[in-house]
Order: structure tokens, then sequence, then C-alpha cells
């Protein structure tokens, strides 16, 4: 098999797994975050390059500096970008309240309060969290990848 092969294989798996976690994941959300402190966020990242190699393809994400407790990015199509604070929405004041990636790579869960979210969106599937991830904006031109608020 080839790496193309494997890949498309990946890509294939992927979709289908986050189908089901959508079917799944219902109504019920609510996208304000009354209490995550705002935090000013405004930078770019080349996304090709080396440097940030983890999302380079469709399906990456990789873990950033900034927000109020770091910054989730997530590349579910070639020319699209979303990005998360990893602060936990129900459990923020948590020192350890950070969302991360599972192993499937395409739910994310906070490690106190077992909340999971689907990472194509941040809607919260499992656990005591009814909101969103905190999102925050993206515009890539095809070379940079800016992330906002």
């Amino acid at each position: 098999m080839n790496n193309n092969t494997i890949r498309s294989a990946r890509q294939v798996l992927l979709v289908a797994g986050l189908i089901l976690i959508l079917f799944a994941a219902g109504c019920g959300k609510e996208d304000n975050h009354p209490e995550i402190p705002d935090v000013p966020v405004s930078f770019a990242i080349d996304p090709n390059s080396t440097e940030y190699n983890e999302i380079s393809y469709i399906g990456g994400w990789i873990y950033l500096t900034g927000g109020y407790n770091g910054i989730l990015v997530y590349r579910p199509e070639m020319t699209v970008f979303v990005a998360y604070d990893r602060a936990c929405p129900y459990d923020f004041q948590e020192n350890n309240a950070r969302i991360v990636v599972e192993d499937s790579g395409i739910t994310c869960v906070c490690p106190v309060c077992g909340s999971k979210y689907i990472i194509t969106d941040g809607t919260p599937f499992e656990g005591p969290s009814r909101y969103v991830l905190k999102q925050y904006q993206t515009t890539y031109d095809g070379s940079l990848l800016y992330i906002y608020n």
C-alpha cells in the first residue's frame, strides 16, 4: 500500500466516524460562553511549514499557545481550519481542565469533567458540558492561517 492509499483510507474512516458522532450529538448545545474570559487573539502561522507538520494534512491537529487556556487548531479540509480555546467550557477555572484530542483524532475530552466534544464543530456529546468549545475565527489565504477574535 502506498502513502496515498493509506491517507485516503484514513480520510474515509475519519468522515464516517464524524458522521456517526454528529448523529449521536443531537440537540441541547449552547453556543455562548458566559464566563470564559475573552483574551485577545491575533496571529498567523504557515500550516504547510515543517514547524507545523501536524496540520499539513486533512485531519491534522496541533496545540498552540494563546487564548485563555491554549488553542487547538484542526484541519477538516485542505483549505479549511477551525480553532478552539482549550479551556473546557464546563470547568474552565480548573487548572487541568484543558481539552485534549483523543486517539481517534475526531473527538476531544476534558480530563477533569469528562466532557467530550466533536473536533469539527466543538459540539458536546458526552459528559456534563452543554456548551460548545469557544471558537476563534480563522482565515486561510493558501499560504498563511490567521487565527483571531
